[in-house]
């Protein structure tokens, strides 16, 4: 595995974590056409909550209103998507393992227990969001995690099978990863 991968395992400082998800605030915010929200002076576990609820009025306006949802999902996915290719640039991610550590290691910030086989299954056993989204808001917001998946893996494509939200015991997904060959 590669000392960037590593490093972060082990500790993740404040500031990038808040970073990183300040970033997810503002392409989540113009996928919707709406401004971010203030977030000044949360702690990171605020802002997590505070993410949530904006997502969840967000994606619940949306869907009441009927507005485009292709549209919305598409501006969801290609924000997540440009998201999830700087990681990998920046973390020099190569090999399918290090996708799914990688993948591990963000959910994790957002409070997702995301765990993933080297045959791309994926199984979140618990999730932070699945508290504040109804199926429908949960469907809406995975667009982000279906972008994410594909910046990281360079055009993967993250599956969902099942979902806690649908009152399941766990979300299952599927995670196909292309190896590139070089």
């Amino acid at each position: 595995m590669n000392w960037r991968l590593s490093t972060i395992k082990i500790y993740i400082p404040p500031f990038i974590k808040r970073k990183k998800l300040d970033e997810l605030f503002r392409l989540t915010a113009h996928a919707f056409g709406c401004e971010t929200p203030r977030r000044k002076g949360q702690s990171y576990r605020e802002l997590l909550e505070s993410y949530a609820e904006f997502t969840k009025v967000e994606a619940e306006k949306c869907l009441e209103n009927r507005k485009d949802l292709t549209e919305v999902k598409s501006r969801l996915f290609q924000g997540a998507s440009r998201l999830g290719r700087e990681i990998r640039r920046s973390f020099r991610l190569r090999s399918q393992a290090e996708i799914m550590e990688m993948s591990r290691i963000l959910y994790r910030l957002l409070g997702i227990d995301f765990r993933g086989s080297p045959g791309g299954d994926v199984t979140i056993k618990s999730c932070f969001f699945s508290h504040y989204y109804s199926p429908q808001v949960c469907q809406l917001i995975s667009s982000l995690d279906e972008g994410l998946a594909a910046g990281l893996s360079d055009g993967g494509r993250l599956s969902f099978i099942q979902r806690i939200t649908e009152d399941k015991d766990c979300c299952k997904a599927r995670f196909v990863i292309t190896e590139k060959r070089t």
